[in-house]
Formats: structure tokens, C-alpha cells, sequence
């Protein structure tokens, strides 16, 4: 069975927007070492959206930076799931996933393969609640925000997690991995 993992990037304050965390090389690298231990993304509505708007060749507005390269090589390449009530098609390599979330999950989760690997906020909240998550990550910044959409807002029930890794970077973030007790 291929595992579904997910990362995200936070702030010291549990921030959660993109565009108030720091890119640089160093974690971009991070992301693409992600990305490369997955078969296939999973991604909602509108991560799927700024995905492509940032990284589909057919889509920039703006030229990457030479070390934003490699993500988004891997990005372009991979296969994508795209879980959305609202779209009625997707392209850039993807398919729409329609029906009951869980069952949909589940059966991707069971072909075989390296795993699955998803972003974003909603998706990754209803995905812990029918508990599908196998992993979870999340990139602690050194930042405070103090406004934005924040991590598992509404989430029903606890979830107990161990910790299995740490990464620091040469930034000051810290890549913290957890797997759910169970």
C-alpha cells in the first residue's frame, strides 16, 4: 500500500500562507526530495490552481529563479490528483477525483508504488479526519505573521503524532516529520 504524506510550510505563530514564508535553494531542494518519494500528488482545488499557476511552463507570468528549476521539473512531470466540487476538467497530467473522498483515497492509496504526497490546507484536514494520513511534516519557519489561514482549523478530534525525523536548515526552518500513533 502506497503511503499518503503531507508537508507544509508554518510560521512559529501557525501560519500557513505561501506567500508569507521564505523561499530559498535549500528548500526548494527539500521539496523536490518530497516530491520524488511519491508516484502521484494529491492536491485540492485550489493548491492545484497556484501549483499551475507557479510552475506549468504554458501558465508563468513570471520567470523562475535558476534554483526553482528542479521543483518545478518535478512538478510539471508528476502525476496529479486533483480533488475538486467545482471543476469540471484538469490537464497538466492530472485527473479529477470525484465521488467519496475516502473510498477515492483509499483505492489510490492501495496501487502499488513509492506513495502519495499531499499539500495545502482543506484536502489535507478532511484527509486527517477519515484518517488516510500516514505521514506529516511540517516546515517550521522562524517567523511570526500574526494573520492567515492557520493548520487543521475545525479539525473534530485529536490526533496523537511521534516524531521520526528532524531537519534544520541553514535558514533557521526546521523540518519536522510525525507518523500517527495508532
Amino acid at each position: 500500500m502506497r503511503p499518503l504524506r503531507y508537508s507544509i510550510n508554518v510560521s512559529l505563530d501557525g501560519c500557513c500562507d505561501h506567500r508569507a514564508m521564505p523561499a530559498d535553494e535549500e528548500l526548494h531542494r527539500h521539496a523536490v526530495e518530497n516530491l520524488e518519494r511519491a508516484d502521484a500528488l494529491l492536491f485540492g482545488r485550489v493548491t492545484y490552481e497556484m501549483m499551475e499557476a507557479a510552475f506549468r511552463p504554458s501558465q508563468q507570468t513570471e520567470a523562475l529563479l535558476d534554483w526553482m528549476e528542479p521543483f518545478a521539473r518535478t512538478i510539471n512531470a508528476a502525476k496529479k490528483y486533483v480533488v475538486s466540487g467545482t471543476l469540471a476538467q484538469v490537464s497538466w497530467n492530472a485527473t479529477l477525483v470525484d465521488g467519496d473522498l475516502g473510498k477515492a483515497v483509499r483505492k489510490l492509496k492501495q496501487e502499488p508504488g513509492k506513495g502519495l504526497f499531499v499539500g495545502g490546507l482543506k484536502l489535507p484536514l478532511a484527509l486527517s479526519e477519515l484518517g488516510l494520513i500516514d505521514e506529516y511534516e511540517f516546515v517550521v519557519h522562524p517567523r511570526l505573521v500574526g494573520h492567515g489561514p492557520t493548520l487543521f482549523a475545525g479539525l473534530s478530534r485529536h490526533v496523537d503524532l511521534q516524531l521520526v525525523s528532524r531537519r534544520e536548515f541553514a535558514s533557521g526552518a526546521v523540518a519536522l516529520r510525525f507518523v500517527p500513533k495508532r
